[in-house]
């Protein structure tokens, strides 16, 4: 029920069904749901693509107990975090790409109602991410540096702001993740904490709300696979072949995602969009004989 697993889902399901016969058919889904029914029902056969970090324990004793298969990564470079600056103010100052010229440049970022502090916008109320943000704007003493955390309210709003100032070419300092169609509209780079990434100390403090003494680290990427039941990969050995070949790059699926925005295309309209434009991209996942079938069926269409 997002928009990059629905375009997998449509490129899955045209692709099994011209290209290696299958019967096949899309069911709506979310993370928990969609995992807890694979694992305890076998259905539906394929999860196209998982946030696996959220689930970690229960999908490894799936797998452990020959329930499911982990056929590869959806995303290659796995779903991305961070604190972003547009490319533009980067372009002007290099050093805005790291929090040290952030914190420098303090006053670049006007804060909405308080002439004297500077703005972050953070992540809305609610989400997961709010907890790993206001961490990491504790460990980067951010607020002692000027800034306050503006809670945008909610995800459309948060992306609006991005584009609000993407419009006017204005600073903005904040959270924002990946793939989006934000990301692929708007050129932003991802502010280098300096501190590289330290997974053990992310998982035990940064993503929990009590964390006493964070520390700053770089977003972990997510794990993002493509995973199916046992008994599926076992009857369809091609079919889950195809599978573990099918991989998106974060700044391919960010690019795709804004395609969808603009021409407010569902992911049965911007998969025939994908197979048509990107053949040198999908070509080789699949055998020669069910790339031919697959380019057939287009034809048809």
């Amino acid at each position: 029920n997002w928009n990059s697993a629905t375009l997998i889902a449509n490129i899955d399901r045209f692709i099994l069904e011209h290209g290696y016969g299958c019967d096949a058919e899309l069911v709506p889904g979310d993370t928990m749901p969609t995992s807890t029914s694979m694992i305890e029902k076998g259905e539906p056969d394929i999860a196209p693509e998982l946030w696996s970090n959220s689930l970690k324990d229960a999908l490894e004793k799936g797998v452990a107990e020959k329930r499911l298969r982990v056929a590869g990564k959806s995303l290659v470079d796995g779903g991305e975090e961070g604190f972003w600056v547009p490319q533009y103010l980067v372009d002007k100052d290099p050093s805005l790409a790291t929090i040290q010229g952030v914190i420098a440049n303090a006053k670049l970022f006007e804060h909405p109602e308080d002439p004297d502090r500077s703005a972050f916008m953070g992540c809305p109320a609610g989400w997961n991410c709010q907890i790993t943000g206001t961490n990491l704007f504790r460990a980067l003493k951010l607020e002692e540096a000027g800034f306050d955390q503006v809670d945008p309210g909610s995800g459309a709003a948060l992306s609006g702001a991005i584009a609000r100032a993407y419009e006017r070419e204005k600073p903005w300092f904040g959270y924002y993740w990946a793939p989006t169609a934000v990301l692929g509209k708007y050129k932003m780079v991802k502010v280098d904490f300096g501190s590289g990434i330290d997974n053990e100390h992310y998982e035990q403090c940064i993503s929990q709300a009590e964390c006493e003494n964070p520390r700053p680290t770089m977003y972990p990427p997510s794990l993002v696979n493509t995973v199916t039941t046992e008994a599926f990969a076992s009857k369809a050995p091609q079919a889950y072949e195809y599978l573990t070949k099918r991989a998106f790059k974060n700044a391919e699926m960010n690019e795709f995602l804004a395609w969808m925005e603009e021409n407010q295309a569902d992911g049965d309209i911007a998969m025939e969009h994908f197979l048509r434009n990107y053949e040198s991209s999908w070509r080789p996942w699949v055998s020669e004989s069910a790339a031919d079938k697959v380019k057939q069926a287009l034809e048809n269409l």
